[in-house]
């Protein structure tokens, strides 16, 4: 029978929070976390399989409701067209990467909503487009080995006959600059190629949706 870790204890860590923008240098500064607002990090005490105590410092959001077990969503959108299905994709500036990068629509929840009215609000707020949920995936882990960041993919589809997604027009925060657009299904793994050529990021769960078409077309799946 295998061993397990024992988790001990879990405290605040000060940390540097860096901030760039469109080339336009801002001061960092050193800031403890009980002035963050959206993350902290923190140090976990814990012993490991053979009982030697160990620290781990991870990052921690602080935006969680309590009555949800994940922090929001992603959202796979899928745009039905005369012409074949598209998925919908995200420019977003980063600034933690000082690149843009192309991500799927996504959000946090409000207290008090379901999984899939997050996800709808979300797609409704960022894109514009109103779309209706066909399917919730269990719940992902962005970077466990660094922050505790959790998800549900859920997967959204978009009758673009309806009136109301001829010309879709997004509620942005003013915080928010998101460009939209879509590509086909079918050409997503070659455009992403191209994209990170053009010096885009590729955020992690578009790649690996990609990745997972490809791998299903050579394995005839």
């Amino acid at each position: 029978m295998s061993r397990k870790s024992t988790f001990l204890s879990r405290e605040p860590l000060v940390y540097i929070l860096q901030a760039r923008y469109w080339s336009i240098t801002h001061n960092s500064t050193l800031q403890d976390s009980k002035d963050a607002k959206w993350k902290r990090l923190v140090k976990t005490n814990y012993l490991d399989p053979h009982g030697e105590k160990r620290d781990w410092e991870s990052a921690e959001r602080q935006t969680r409701p309590n009555d949800s077990a994940v922090d929001g969503v992603n959202i796979v959108a899928f745009l039905n067209k005369s012409g074949g299905t598209e998925i919908l994709l995200e420019k977003q500036y980063r600034p933690p990467i000082d690149k843009v990068v192309i991500e799927l629509p996504a959000g946090l929840s409000d207290p008090g909503e379901t999984i899939e009215q997050t996800a709808v609000r979300e797609l409704k707020e960022e894109t514009g487009y109103i779309g209706i949920v066909d399917k919730t995936s269990g719940i992902m882990y962005n970077d466990p080995g660094f922050c505790n960041a959790n998800f549900n993919m859920v997967y959204v589809q978009v009758d673009m006959s309806l009136p109301e997604n001829q010309n879709p027009k997004p509620d942005l925060e003013d915080n928010e600059f998101i460009e939209c657009f879509t590509v086909p299904v079918s050409a997503l793994f070659d455009e992403l190629q191209r994209l990170e050529g053009g010096g885009y990021a590729i955020d992690a769960r578009v790649g690996s949706i990609a990745e997972g078409i490809e791998i299903a077309k050579r394995l005839k799946i």
